[in-house]
């Protein structure tokens, strides 16, 4: 079994930051690309930004700039500093990372539970 379990998510003013946190956990055999998405209310999923497993990334432009998106290998585990946020991140932030579990012979995308972000005064 493997699970994605993120952490960090809350009520933050704008302009200010908030890291999110998201751990891989289980029968892991590899894991490639890692990333964040998210999804406000009455509108689709979006990807935020991406990290490949030798450390690439891509971002979205409306974060471009103000997010950081950062894994750490040995901790199967990806992070996201958001800084400068606006009301316009808030939404449900999740985790997703393409893992080849030990039991199988072929890759899969998992997601996480999804986090809360609310920008707000």
């Amino acid at each position: 079994q493997v699970q994605l379990v993120e952490s960090g998510g809350g009520l933050v003013q704008p302009g200010g930051s908030l890291r999110l946190s998201c751990a891989a956990s289980g029968s892991i055999f590899s894991i490639n690309d890692m990333g964040w998405y998210r999804q406000a209310p009455g509108k689709q999923r979006e990807l935020v930004a991406l990290i490949t497993n030798d450390g690439a990334t891509n971002y979205v432009d409306s974060v471009e700039g103000r997010f950081t998106i950062s894994r750490d290998n040995a901790k199967n585990t990806v992070y996201l500093e958001m800084d400068n946020l606006k009301p316009e991140d808030t939404g449900v932030y999740y985790c997703y990372a393409q893992i080849r579990p030990r039991y199988r012979e072929y890759t899969g995308n998992y997601w996480g539970q999804g986090t809360q972000v609310t920008v707000s005064s």
